[in-house]
C-alpha cells in the first residue's frame, strides 16, 4: 500500500520527517518497507527560473531565430537564442540556465550548455510547456502572468513540491490503516495528536428532484448503502493539484469523477462508485442476486458468467456493477455523462471475497471490501465526495443521501483487566498509560474500575473483538522497543532426537550450496494438470486460482517451473535444489513426505578460452547423488534400473524394500508441460527415509597404509544389458578385503564388436594394509 507524506500530512500536523515516520509506522505495526522521494514532475522542475525577456532582435543568421536578453534576477542578463514565434521583449518566461536538466514530456532528458547557434551565443533555453513537463503544447513558450517575480524558481512559482511515498506492508488483519486516515490514526495515537478530518458542513442538497428509488433485496451481504444524485456536471480532465495526488500512489487519473471516487477511496478507505444516471433504466437501483448464469460486460469490456451467489447492482432491466468488485461497462461515467448517481455502501467481506476470486477480479475497492470496511464511514465518504465533485465537475446535489442501513453494526464491547495487560506485555504499565492509548486509539471508555476498563470499539476496527486484541493495540502505541529484555532467562533443558533433522538438512544444503547449487522455494500448491495420480490428490476446496488448486505430488513441476523461468531469460545453465513436501490422500486420512530434489540443466562449465562447453551428462547428476549419500554415511544400497514415464532414462538406490533416491533425464514429455527446451537431469530424495539411514556410527581416521597399492586392469566383453554395477557386486563377493576401489575407464561398443556386445576396460585397486601383495596374490 501506497502512502503519500504530503497527503498524511493533510490529516495530522507534525514536524516529523519522513524518515522518522516511517520508523514511528514500523514500531506500530505499519511495516515501511521502502520509502521513496517522489518528483511529481521529472526532474521536479529544478534549474529552472522565471526571466524576463528585456530584448527580442532578429537573429542575423536565421530568419526564424531570435536573439534576447533576458534578466534572470542574477544582476547579469543573459543572450538566448529562442526560435519560438511568440517570443517577444516585455514577457515574464520559464528559462532553464546553463547545467540544467531538462526533462520533456516525449524524448529523453537533456542538459542545457552554454553553446553558438548559427554564429550567436546561447546561455540558456526559454521553455515551452512540454519541454519541461508541465502540458502538451508545443505551440510557443509559456508566457507567465505579469506578476510573476524574476529570478523566482519555477518549482516555487507553480508549487511543485517534492513529496515522499511510503510503501507500507499491510497485513491482513489490518483493514483499518487501508488509507491515509487509517494510517494517520496511528500516527496520531503515537505522537498523542489530533487527526483533522476533512470539512463536510457545508453538504446541501440544492434541489430534491433528481433522487434515484433504492432498493436493497440481500440485506446480508449489503450491510449498508448509501446513495445520491448529482446534476449537471462537466466530465473532463481533473485539476492538476487532484491528477498529482493520485500519481504519486501509482493511481492513474482517468476523469474528474472518477477520479474523486479514487481519491477518497485512498484518503478514507471508503471504496465509492460512480453511476451515469442516464443508464439507470425505470429510475431505480435494486442491490440483489441474479439469476445463475446471467451474462454481464464488465469495464474491461469482457462478458462474465454470473454465479446466483454474486451480489450485483442492478437498473430495473439488467446488472449493471459486481457489487464491491468491478463496474459494468454500459453504466460506468463517459465523456458524455452529465447527471451521477452515487454510491457509497458497505458491503458483506465474505461475499465480496468469493466473487472476487470466482471472476478473477482484484480491484482496490475489492481489497478493502474483503478485509472488512466501517459501515459508519459510508455517509460522511458520500458527503466529502459530491463536495469535491462539485469543485472540480460543476453541477448541483439533487437529493438527500439515501442512506439505507437496516441493522446497524453495533460496537464491540470489550473488558480488559490492568493485570492481564502487565501479564501479558511483560512488564507493568500504569493505568494512565493504558487508558491514554486507549483513548488516542478512538476506543472509548464507557466504565472504569480499579481492576479494568469497560471499552467499546469503533466499527472501524474489524480486528479488535477480545481482550488480547486491545492488549496488542496497547502495546503497538507503547512501543515493542520499550518493553525491557531480561537480565536473566530460565529454561529447560530438552532432548534432542538423533539426528537432528535441521542439522542434517543445513549440512546437505551447504554442501550443494559450495557446490554450486542454488536453492530454490517453491509453493506447495500448484496446477491440477500436473498431478500424476488423481484419485491420490489432494484438492483444495477454495482455490485462489486454476494454477494453485492442487497440493503439489512432487517437486519436479516446480523445479522445472524455474527452470522455464530462468531459460526465459537467457540463464540456461542450472545446478538448483529444494527441500520440500509433497501431499497424498490416503484412506484413512492424509500423508505428507519430505523430500529433496536435485536439478541440472544446461552446460556443465562456462565456455572459457582454455576449456570448451560440454552438456552436463547424467554422471554429473550421478555424482551429486553419490556425494549426498557419502557425506551422510549412508551404507547398504542397491543400485538397480528405475522404469518411470517421467523419465527416458533412470536409476535408484534402494535401501531395502524402498527406494531411497532415483535419479535420472527428464521425459520430453514432461518438460514441454512446463515449456522448458533444454534437456534436464532430476534426483529425487525420500528425505523421511534418508533420515531413518543415516548411520549412527561416526566417521573414524583410518591410517595411510605403509604397503603399496596396485593397480590392474581388465578388458571385458560383455553382453550390452551387463551393468558396471553388476560387474562392481561380483568383483566385491570375489574378493572384499583387498580391493579398495573400483573404476570404468573406457566403454567401446561399434560396429567391430559382435552383436549385441560392449567393451568395457575396468582398473582395480588392490591393498593389504599388513603386508606387500605378491604377484600371485595380485593375478588371482
Amino acid at each position: 500500500m501506497k502512502i503519500s507524506y504530503k497527503w498524511l500530512s493533510q490529516f495530522i500536523h507534525t514536524d516529523k520527517n519522513p524518515e522518522e515516520i516511517s520508523r514511528i509506522l514500523t514500531g506500530t505495526g505499519l511495516e515501511v518497507e521502502s520509502l521513496e522521494k517522489v518528483q511529481t514532475i521529472p526532474g521536479g522542475l529544478e534549474g529552472l527560473v522565471i526571466g524576463y525577456v528585456k530584448e527580442c532582435v532578429q537573429h542575423p543568421n536565421a530568419d526564424r531565430l531570435r536573439v534576447t536578453k533576458v534578466d534572470v534576477g542574477t544582476g547579469v542578463d543573459l543572450q538566448i537564442v529562442c526560435g519560438a514565434p511568440n517570443v517577444a521583449a516585455g514577457q515574464k518566461v520559464v528559462v532553464a540556465t546553463v547545467g540544467t536538466t531538462v526533462y520533456p514530456v516525449s524524448g529523453e532528458p537533456f542538459k542545457i550548455n552554454k553553446s553558438k547557434i548559427r554564429g550567436q551565443v546561447s546561455e540558456g533555453m526559454i521553455c515551452a510547456e512540454d519541454e519541461i513537463g508541465l502540458g502538451e503544447s508545443h505551440a510557443g513558450i509559456m508566457v507567465l502572468p505579469e506578476a510573476a517575480v524574476v529570478g523566482t524558481a519555477v518549482k516555487e512559482y507553480f508549487n511543485r513540491q517534492d513529496d515522499y511515498l511510503f510503501e507500507i506492508g499491510l497485513t491482513p488483519n489490518r483493514a483499518d490503516a487501508a488509507s491515509h486516515l487509517g494510517v494517520a490514526r496511528d500516527l496520531a495515537a503515537f505522537l498523542r495528536a489530533s487527526v483533522i478530518m476533512p470539512d463536510v458542513s457545508s453538504f446541501k442538497a440544492e434541489h430534491r428532484d433528481g433522487a434515484v428509488s433504492v432498493e436493497v433485496e440481500n440485506e446480508k451481504a449489503c450491510i449498508r448503502y448509501s446513495s445520491l444524485s448529482i446534476t449537471g456536471v462537466e466530465v473532463k480532465d481533473s485539476p492538476d493539484w487532484l491528477k498529482e495526488k493520485l500519481q504519486v500512489i501509482g493511481v492513474r487519473p482517468i476523469n474528474n469523477i472518477v477520479d474523486v471516487t479514487n481519491y477518497v477511496l485512498h484518503e478514507l478507505g471508503q471504496p465509492l462508485h460512480a453511476f451515469d444516471a442516464d443508464e439507470i433504466k425505470g429510475g431505480k437501483v435494486t442491490v440483489k442476486n441474479c439469476a445463475e448464469g446471467t451474462t454481464f460486460i464488465t469495464l474491461d469490456e469482457v462478458e462474465r458468467k454470473l454465479s446466483a451467489e454474486d451480489l450485483m447492482i442492478c437498473n430495473a432491466e439488467e446488472p449493471m456493477c459486481i457489487a464491491g468488485v468491478f463496474g459494468g461497462i454500459r453504466s460506468g461515467v463517459k465523456s458524455a455523462t452529465r447527471n451521477v448517481f452515487l454510491e457509497s455502501a458497505c458491503f458483506n467481506p465474505v461475499s465480496v471475497r468469493k466473487t472476487s476470486k470466482r471472476h478473477g477480479l482484484k480491484t482496490d475497492a475489492s481489497f478493502r471490501f474483503e478485509r472488512g470496511t466501517d459501515p459508519e464511514m459510508t455517509v460522511f465518504a458520500l458527503k466529502r465526495a459530491a463536495l469535491l465533485i462539485k469543485e472540480v465537475a460543476g453541477g448541483e446535489i439533487t437529493s438527500d443521501v439515501q442512506d439505507i442501513y437496516p441493522v446497524p453494526v453495533a460496537p464491540f464491547r470489550v473488558s480488559i483487566s490492568y493485570q492481564n495487560v502487565n501479564r501479558l506485555i511483560g512488564e507493568p504499565i500504569a493505568p494512565g498509560t493504558i487508558k491514554e492509548i486507549i483513548t488516542s486509539l478512538g476506543i472509548s471508555v464507557i466504565a472504569e474500575t480499579s481492576e479494568g476498563l469497560d471499552l467499546e470499539v469503533p466499527s472501524f476496527k474489524v480486528d479488535v473483538s477480545r481482550e488480547v486484541d486491545v492488549i496488542e493495540e496497547i502495546l503497538r502505541i507503547y512501543g515493542y522497543n520499550n518493553i525491557a529484555i531480561p537480565n536473566q532467562i530460565r529454561a529447560s533443558l530438552n532432548y534432542g532426537v538423533k539426528p537432528d533433522k535441521e542439522a542434517v538438512l543445513d549440512q546437505i544444503a551447504d554442501m550443494l550450496a559450495s557446490n554450486g547449487f542454488l536453492e530454490i522455494l517453491s509453493n506447495s500448491l500448484t496446477k491440477s494438470a500436473y498431478t500424476a495420480n488423481e484419485e491420490t490428490a489432494v484438492k483444495i476446496l477454495n482455490p485462489l486460482s486454476s494454477d494453485l488448486d492442487t497440493m503439489r505430488q512432487t517437486l519436479l513441476y516446480s523445479g522445472l517451473e524455474a527452470i522455464a523461468y530462468n531459460q526465459n531469460r537467457k540463464n540456461p545453465d542450472l545446478k538448483l535444489f529444494e527441500f520440500g513436501r509433497i501431499y497424498e490422500k490416503t484412506e484413512t486420512g492424509y500423508k505428507e513426505n519430505q523430500r529433496l530434489a536435485v536439478f541440472i540443466t544446461g552446460q556443465k562449465q562456462v565456455t572459457q578460452w582454455n576449456q570448451g562447453s560440454e552438456p552436463a551428462s547424467f554422471y554429473n547428476l550421478k555424482a551429486a547423488v553419490d556425494a549426498i549419500v557419502k557425506r551422510l554415511n549412508i551404507s547398504g544400497l542397491a543400485e538397480e534400473g528405475y522404469e518411470s514415464a517421467d523419465f527416458t532414462q533412470a536409476q535408484q538406490y534402494r535401501k531395502g524394500d524402498k527406494p531411497l533416491v532415483y535419479f535420472g533425464t527428464v521425459a520430453r514429455k514432461v518438460l514441454k508441460k512446463t515449456e522448458v527446451d533444454k534437456d534436464v537431469l532430476y534426483a529425487d530424495f525420500d528425505w523421511d527415509l534418508v533420515l531413518k539411514a543415516i548411520r549412527k556410527n561416526k566417521i573414524a581416521y583410518k591410517e595411510v597404509s605403509k604397503f603399496p597399492a596396485v593397480r590392474r586392469d581388465l578388458s571385458m566383453l560383455l553382453n550390452k544389458d551387463v551393468t558396471f554395477s553388476q560387474l562392481r557386486q561380483v568383483a566385491l563377493r570375489t574378493e572384499k578385503g583387498l580391493i579398495s576401489e573400483i573404476n570404468v575407464f573406457d566403454v567401446y561398443e561399434g560396429d567391430k564388436l559382435p552383436e549385441g556386445k560392449k567393451s568395457y576396460a575396468v582398473s582395480f585397486l588392490l591393498q593389504d594394509e599388513e603386508k606387500t601383495l605378491t604377484d600371485k596374490q595380485i593375478d588371482a
